[in-house]
């Protein structure tokens, strides 16, 4: 299948927005309409739809849209900003063993201790500084924290993450510290128009990671791909998508 028609499929998963207030039944329609796309987007790749997970970005949100969401079957769920994170913690403390929480924001030194204890996930390293906070860090009643490279694929200035030649020395560093699991690469590439477009830094994030696991560390993780491209980002081999506004809506943005 080409890679336009493989996207073909998205005009027959309308989503449904939601505006200022959440209604459960919305969020369960629209994860609906995304697992299906991803089991669409993974078998136009010749792969199984159990080889990519939804993560469910919450950031900004409320805990009442991802009780919903948890309702309805999802269970991974991504924040940025710490004190929000802790917040819908508390309040969902009663689903703690059945939800896994991700952290994909910038990290701050005076965090790290936080998501070391609260976090089964940190998809955005890009500094050994903290790296071994998070595993001096990490409780020892729990198992190691798995953790991803974030990659500035697109050369922003703006963007976190380390630049593709740092990759490596990184890569071998973390996966010498005891109370961290180096699982792969994380982007998030500027925003572009045109579906082979879409797909080029998925793609350069896809030979990063071959590149680094021939020195054999063994990542079994890319985490690419958002509500605007996740679908390229799939035909591209990634196996975690990190989707919020289309299963939530519109962000109602914050200040943190």
């Amino acid at each position: 299948m080409s890679y336009a028609g493989a996207l073909l499929s998205r005009a027959s998963f309308p989503i449904k927005l939601i505006s200022s207030r959440i209604m459960p039944s919305i969020i369960a329609q629209n994860l609906d309409v995304v697992r299906r796309r991803i089991s669409a987007m993974s078998l136009a790749a010749g792969r199984d739809s159990s080889s990519v997970q939804l993560l469910a970005v919450s950031k900004n949100f409320s805990a009442d849209a991802i009780r919903a969401a948890h309702a309805a079957g999802q269970k991974a769920f991504g924040e940025n900003y710490m004190r929000e994170a802790l917040g819908k913690m508390t309040a969902l403390y009663p689903l703690r063993r059945f939800i896994e929480w991700h952290f994909i924001g910038p990290i701050q030194s005076n965090k790290t201790r936080a998501i070391a204890e609260q976090f089964d996930w940190v998809h955005s390293i890009d500094r050994l500084k903290i790296a071994c906070r998070l595993s001096e860090q990490r409780p020892t009643h729990l198992p190691p924290l798995n953790v991803c490279v974030q990659v500035n694929i697109s050369g922003e200035a703006s963007k976190s993450g380390v630049s593709p030649s740092e990759i490596a020395a990184l890569a071998r560093d973390i996966v010498l510290l005891p109370r961290l699991q180096l699982r792969g690469l994380m982007s998030i590439p500027e925003p572009v128009s045109g579906l082979h477009i879409k797909g080029a830094p998925h793609r350069r994030l896809r030979e990063l990671f071959d590149a680094v696991n021939a020195q054999d560390l063994h990542l079994d993780t890319l985490s690419m791909g958002m509500s605007s491209d996740f679908s390229e980002a799939i035909l591209e081999g990634a196996t975690i998508v990190r989707v919020g506004t289309a299963l939530f809506g519109d962000r109602p943005y914050q200040t943190h």
